[in-house]
């Protein structure tokens, strides 16, 4: 059997998405380890086919693996740059959202689902998946398609009924009850550190939604009368609960279901969801004029690309400083906010969002540190 360069041993760094460095010692000579063939291509008198670990399907000596070849280096920060890029379109698009006039919230929603079936649609035939998933796993995708789109609602009526900033805010308290919820349905643990974050998040819910009984009946910095703040603040907390619920449903199914099957059913889902609510609020209507149907067509491509940026940021960016770099949300509300809304926000605001961001920042890097030292135990 013909060795090769790049063989079982050397895939695996590969595989992690470094490039194998070529030990030294390696050279072409007599006894030297043969370079690899073309992938495909059996060479005289293997006994079983060999693909070169080290290139992506070049024939020696055009690899990477190739004397004097260069290799590519990778663009340190790209996956923090697209996940600060995919938190501005994200909050341009629920900026453009307060913007339009006398359109229903789930009408909104329903134009945002049209766009992501369209982008879905093509991906399903090209991989081949099926638009039904394996039969196993249809309930689950069934409720993540349903709790997706019920926390996409709540969030877009939240966004109208409230400042920008404080629906913002709340919507970064995720992290945390994702973690309640993995503890409570998958039996993860939960440790007093994770209890702490809670008590942080629920902290700066409270000073968001200012109730009453503890703010006294006056209360301002607050759009429109306090009744609507509050039906906002309910609507952000449920929505929050839904998109917990529906990354726990994730964790469940796995890499066993394709993320675009997943994205077929949370549009599929919402949208029928979407037409069967506005036909019994009796709330369907064309907006009035072209700038808000361009503000309606500008929302579904911005979220798209939030998603699109947000998935390449996780491609080849660790999760945990993802997550971090996430909280930009929460500085892109505030200042557009104050620019295009007109509203500043109250010291209220802004100390319940460091609360919350404290608590999914914290979140965040406990799960880092813990993913870091469970990868080293492995590598030992």
């Amino acid at each position: 059997m013909v060795l090769c360069q790049g063989g079982e041993g050397d895939a695996a760094p590969a595989a992690g998405g470094q490039e194998p460095e070529v030990p030294p010692g390696r050279e072409d000579g007599p006894g030297a380890v043969q370079p690899c063939p073309a992938p495909g291509v059996e060479a005289a008198g293997a006994e079983e086919r060999r693909a070169c670990g080290c290139c992506s399907g070049m024939p020696w000596p055009f690899c990477c693996e190739a004397p004097g070849a260069k290799k590519k280096a990778a663009c340190p920060g790209l996956g923090l740059f697209y996940t600060i890029l995919s938190a501005f379109l994200f909050s341009v698009a629920s900026l453009l959202l307060k913007k339009i006039e006398d359109v229903h919230s789930v009408e909104v929603s329903a134009f945002r689902c049209v766009f992501q079936m369209a982008f879905v649609l093509p991906g399903l035939i090209y991989y081949k998946t099926g638009f039904l998933g394996p039969k196993g796993k249809r309930i689950f995708l069934f409720f993540r398609g349903f709790l997706g789109s019920t926390a996409m609602v709540l969030l877009y009526y939240a966004y109208q009924v409230m400042p920008l900033a404080d629906a913002t805010v709340i919507t970064f308290t995720s992290p945390v009850f994702t973690s309640l919820l993995a503890w409570i349905f998958l039996k993860e643990k939960y440790s007093l550190w994770d209890v702490l974050f809670t008590l942080f998040a629920v902290t700066g819910v409270i000073l968001i939604a200012r109730p009453p009984f503890l703010f006294g009946s006056r209360v301002s910095g607050i759009e429109g009368s306090y009744s609507d703040h509050l039906k906002g603040t309910i609507a952000a907390i449920a929505s929050t609960l839904s998109a917990a619920s529906t990354i726990v449903i994730l964790r469940k199914v796995g890499k066993s279901v394709h993320y675009f099957l997943s994205i077929w059913y949370y549009a599929v889902i919402g949208l029928i969801g979407c037409v069967i609510a506005l036909f019994v609020l009796n709330e369907w209507r064309l907006p009035h004029c072209g700038r808000d149907r361009v503000f309606l067509i500008l929302i579904g491509l911005l979220g798209l690309g939030g998603q699109i940026f947000l998935t390449k940021a996780l491609q080849i960016e660790k999760a945990g400083p993802v997550s971090i770099m996430r909280t930009m949300d929460v500085v892109f509300a505030f200042i557009l906010q104050v620019l295009f809304l007109n509203h500043i926000p109250t010291w209220w605001t802004v100390g319940g969002a460091l609360c919350v961001v404290a608590s999914s920042s914290g979140t965040a890097i406990r799960k880092w540190r813990h993913s870091v030292k469970k990868a080293k135990q492995r590598e030992i």
